[in-house]
């Protein structure tokens, strides 16, 4: 019987131990200052231009130009959160030829609002990969980009004699800031 008597003993000293613990108020006011300011990473365009695909005639000249929609801004959540955005680009030319590429970001009435030109050198028999500055876009630049719903991209070879061989790599990515509140 003392076993049971003991048990009896801690059970209810344990139990007024609980209900004689400390608290304190919540405030759920807090979640008015919750802020978290994630980052994200992406590709976002790559192309790669081979010589069977260009007529080259020894001038300058624009392969055809390809227009792709954009609809990233789309996405409210997005462009309500974006607060910085680092586009990135990268070619790698193993042409005898130099090339220009053309990035032109186009609103919703097709009118072009900002165009980035990347001069790509030709090829002289070494590495020829080319990580070109970093495009930032803040501010009215950032307001710019969220209004762009097609990307065109132009390239054009610049003059030159001899056969043409070789690939024109292309790769781009972005880096997305948000701001969470």
């Amino acid at each position: 019987m003392k076993p049971n008597l003991i048990h009896r003993i801690s059970a209810i000293l344990f139990s007024a131990i609980l209900f004689l613990s400390c608290s304190s108020d919540l405030d759920f006011d807090q979640i008015d200052d919750f802020k978290i300011e994630p980052v994200f990473v992406a590709n976002v365009a790559h192309f790669n231009v081979k010589a069977n695909e260009i007529d080259d005639d020894g001038t300058a000249h624009q392969i055809p130009p390809d227009v792709e929609d954009f609809d990233v801004f789309k996405n409210k959540f997005l462009n309500d959160n974006l607060t910085k955005a680092e586009l990135n680009f990268e070619t790698e030319n193993t042409f005898n030829r130099a090339f220009k590429v053309e990035i032109t970001f186009i609103d919703a009435n097709d009118q072009p609002m900002e165009t980035i030109t990347l001069n790509v050198p030709q090829y002289n028999g070494t590495a020829n990969i080319i990580k070109y500055p970093t495009e930032v876009f803040e501010g009215e630049r950032l307001a710019l980009l969220k209004r762009t719903v097609k990307v065109g991209f132009v390239v054009t070879i610049e003059p030159g004699t001899g056969d043409i061989s070789g690939n024109l790599k292309f790769k781009s990515g972005a880096t997305a800031y948000m701001r969470i509140e």
